[in-house]
């Protein structure tokens, strides 16, 4: 595709500045001096710390800022008690979501983390200001977040965080696809000096779920004074929870007791992380960073009953597994990364180019099972399935420049920041072994139970390259009046040219009082998991469903856009999808201690990429129109798609006030107020393929569980934050209160509404959640208890039609999962 002139000149002026420079590119992305502080501790505004996210300034604080942002320190993370990062920051910032699936094929695994309800793959991760991979998991069954391939925010240790800056804004226009919803900069510890060692531990209320990790970083001089290597090191265990219940459809089904599971999975983790930065001269530094994680965790499926319950299955599985079984799936997930880069400054000009590497493999297993169309044909069935691996990497190379300019006639210093990046993506499938897809002939149900391995007919090595330019200015016109205007344009071998916009104003009417504003456009590119992921998939399918099939454990089958099938049942290429966000806050900081901020936003994205309703292929009509495209033997009842869906709205408030008061002798509390108010809404959907009209399927493009519930009502509409911190001497006690809002679940179709069962939509009610920890310091050690949810809240149960039979008697959409109580404790030793 040829690009327009004006995207011809914009490469070409950067091209010809980048080798005037030679070597030159912009340094703002890690100018992380200071320690940082969290939104949940005030400070004097002369101590704030200078901030690189959303700015290319060197001089821009978080008071100042022309954007929203939250700065969490690493002692503020700590405190939350939580050995996962986005547990903590979900425990601190009101506008993210974190919720904790279960049975829903190795999505706990990788959970899904949201900003202002949007989707999960619409938050851009950075570390140092670099983007980091996204995850080879792709959310495909009933969980929050479904369709999309987020990052996994887990492969960071918390011991190597110096703090993390959150953007709640749109930040395409600065940093490319995937940040409609906002930005997330992991900032990493860096210097020789200091270190620490810690061991931690704990357990549910309800005797499961033991926990303990052990962590150190420490840093190492390189050469003097000229560098610093900086090692985080974790190791971690996580056991299994179970809230199921017994089957209740009769007495001789409870006899057989809880065979179920639903909570959290076995976890096993280990990660290092490596921060290095060396002076080659006075003016010009070499910095990498690196990580290598490993994760090994087993999740459950649905239960399989056996001859002893009162309705047996096959006689097949009688040899192997009379009173049924409940397959394991496991997920065996590593990930890598490397960034290396060289920075400095020549004449003013601050310049940085560097490459990154990253990428993250599942290989998946399935234990405890067997395939029955296997044993029909074979007379045997392994209970152990190799069902193939997941790979998704990524790569880039980027240059930034940026310098301040003092032109006579703006009173303040000009910020120019513009710079080019190469990205390249990859997206693999490598098919399991023959018995975890096998099928056969024989119409008995084939693929390994619980979860089909993938098919060589899955298999996938897709890739694509993107090169951007950007240019950023930002001044204060006068003295009260600060502004600033980034465009950045990209260009995908896949979809082709996008360009995205932002303006930001920030005006002081006084020292402790402004308003702030941005107006922007935005767009995040269909991830490649999208475009090419396929799957099949053991599913409970509530009453009502779209693909018309009565309630019950079904496969279905998600197949890619491009692929022969999808095609003839009218799927089309996918499209970027495209946003324009506007946001409206006031900052007000009467004192030093007493920091205010309130914002308001509105967001509106077309073309949102989403799973399709579910396609029935046991219809007559359809199974004659695939058969006659040679599209047979088919090993699921249903399929849906990826598509650019429709249009949806978002409207939110955030507000966050922290309050320090030092009493002396009495001790300093810390107060933390912080809530946000978050309403999505489908605003339209595209027609349905005219092919499906044709073929008389009862087809929607979205449900109505995807229009009302996972992009709009399904996360909780708001949520409130009062921590409380106090401090006397050697002894620090913490509180947090957190209120989670309504959220509801819905079914797919208005079929459900049947006078004979009830209506299944279900609306969970606000709950309150308690957590309280307490620590002592002596000389260099620190012991810390505590205990989170200490009221052990749970949510409300499922009603009784979507408890499949009262064995999964909780919701997945629970923003604070249904575990319970959580006591622990920790040793931490620091230098």
């Amino acid at each position: 595709m040829n690009k327009p002139h004006h995207t011809l000149l914009l490469s070409t002026l950067a091209a010809g500045v980048l080798l005037a420079l030679a070597s030159t590119s912009a340094a703002a992305q890690d100018n992380t001096a200071g320690s940082g502080s969290g939104n949940a501790t005030a400070k004097p505004k002369q101590l704030q710390t200078v901030i690189v996210t959303g700015t290319r300034s060197a001089s821009r604080t978080e008071s100042s800022a022309l954007t929203p942002i939250d700065v969490v320190s690493a002692q503020v993370l700590q405190q939350t008690g939580t050995t996962d990062l986005p547990t903590a920051l979900a425990r601190i910032i009101p506008s993210l979501n974190f919720p904790r699936p279960a049975a829903a094929d190795t999505a706990d695994t990788q959970r899904p983390a949201q900003l202002r309800g949007l989707s999960p793959d619409q938050v851009l991760v950075l570390v140092n200001g670099k983007r980091w991979h996204p995850g080879a998991i792709l959310l495909n069954n009933g969980v929050i977040g479904r369709g999309s391939q987020p990052v996994d925010l887990n492969t960071i240790p918390l011991s190597a965080i110096d703090h993390i800056e959150v953007l709640r804004d749109g930040a395409s226009a600065q940093y490319g696809s995937d940040a409609i919803a906002g930005v997330i900069n992991i900032i990493l510890k860096k210097g020789a000096k200091g270190g620490d060692v810690e061991v931690s531990g704990g357990q549910y209320s309800a005797g499961d779920g033991r926990q303990w990790l052990g962590s150190a970083n420490f840093g190492i001089p390189l050469g003097g004074d000229a560098g610093w290597l900086r090692l985080a090191v974790e190791s971690g265990n996580e056991d299994n929870t179970n809230r199921a219940g017994p089957d209740n459809r009769s007495p001789a089904w409870q006899a057989l007791g809880v065979n179920f599971r639903q909570g959290d999975p076995w976890v096993h983790s280990n990660n290092v992380l490596l921060n290095t930065q060396y002076d080659i001269t006075p003016d010009v530094q070499f910095y990498a960073f690196g990580h290598y994680g490993r994760r090994n965790s087993i999740s459950p499926a649905f239960f399989r009953y056996g001859l002893n319950s009162p309705s047996p299955k096959s006689p097949l599985m009688a040899s192997m597994y009379p009173d049924g079984f409940l397959p394991l799936e496991n997920a065996d997930s590593s990930d890598q990364s490397l960034v290396a880069g060289v920075r400095g400054t020549v004449d003013g000009w601050r310049w940085d180019v560097s490459a990154n590497a990253g990428g993250n493999r599942v290989a998946y297993e399935t234990q405890d099972s067997m395939n029955f169309a296997f044993f029909h044909d074979f007379g045997y069935s392994p209970t152990v399935f190799h069902d193939g691996i997941l790979k998704a990497n990524q790569q880039s190379f980027d240059i930034d420049i940026a310098k301040d300019f003092s032109p006579g006639w703006l009173p303040n210093p000009l910020t120019v920041a513009f710079g080019t990046e190469y990205l390249r993506q990859s997206y693999q499938i490598s098919p399991g072994d023959l018995p975890s897809w096998y099928v056969g002939t024989s119409g008995t149900s084939g693929g390994a139970q619980g979860f089909a391995g993938w098919q060589p007919v899955n298999a996938v090595n897709a890739a694509r390259h993107d090169v951007a330019e950007y240019v950023d200015l930002e001044t204060n016109l006068t003295d009260k009046l600060g502004a600033s205007v980034a465009v950045r344009h990209e260009d995908y071998s896949d979809f082709g040219n996008t360009t995205s916009g932002s303006l930001s104003l920030r005006y002081d009417f006084t020292d402790s009082f402004a308003l702030r504003g941005t107006a922007g456009t935005g767009f995040r590119a269909p991830s490649l998991g999208q475009e090419y992921f396929s799957q099949t998939s053991s599913l409970f399918f509530a009453s009502g469903n779209s693909a018309g099939l009565p309630a019950g454990i079904y496969n279905s089958g998600l197949v890619p856009v491009g692929s022969q099938i999808a095609q003839l049942l009218g799927a089309e290429a996918l499209k970027p999808e495209k946003s324009r966000n506007y946001t409206l806050g006031a900052v007000w900081n009467p004192t030093d201690t007493l920091n205010l901020s309130v914002d308001v936003y509105q967001i509106y994205i077309d073309n949102r990429i989403a799973l399709s309703g579910a396609i029935s292929t046991t219809s007559p009509a359809v199974t004659r129109y695939l058969a006659a495209n040679g599209v047979t033997n088919l090993n699921y009842s249903s399929v849906n798609y990826f598509t650019n869906a429709g249009d949806t709205r978002t409207r939110g408030v955030d507000f966050v006030g922290t309050w320090v008061k030092d009493l002396g002798d009495i001790g300093t509390f810390t107060t933390t107020l912080s809530a946000n108010y978050n309403q999505n809404k489908v605003t339209s959907v595209k027609p349905n393929p005219a092919v499906l009209n044709n073929l008389g399927v009862n087809f929607v493009r979205l449900n109505r569980q995807d229009i009302q519930g996972y992009l709009a009502n399904s996360t909780p509409r708001s949520k409130l934050i009062l921590g409380e911190q106090y401090s006397i001497g050697n002894w620090s006690f913490n509180g947090t209160l957190t209120r989670y809002g309504r959220y509801t679940s819905y079914v797919s179709s208005l079929a459900s509404y049947n006078p004979g069962k009830g209506v299944v939509d279900q609306t969970f009610t606000p709950k309150w959640l308690l957590d309280l920890s307490g620590s002592y310091r002596w000389q260099s050690w620190t012991f810390t208890v505590g205990v989170d949810d200490a009221a052990d809240t749970h949510p409300d149960k499922n009603i009784a039609n979507n408890t499949n039979n009262g064995t999964l008697p909780y919701s997945t959409f629970s923003p604070f999962g249904y575990n319970g109580a959580y006591v622990y404790g920790k040793v931490r030793y620091s230098w």
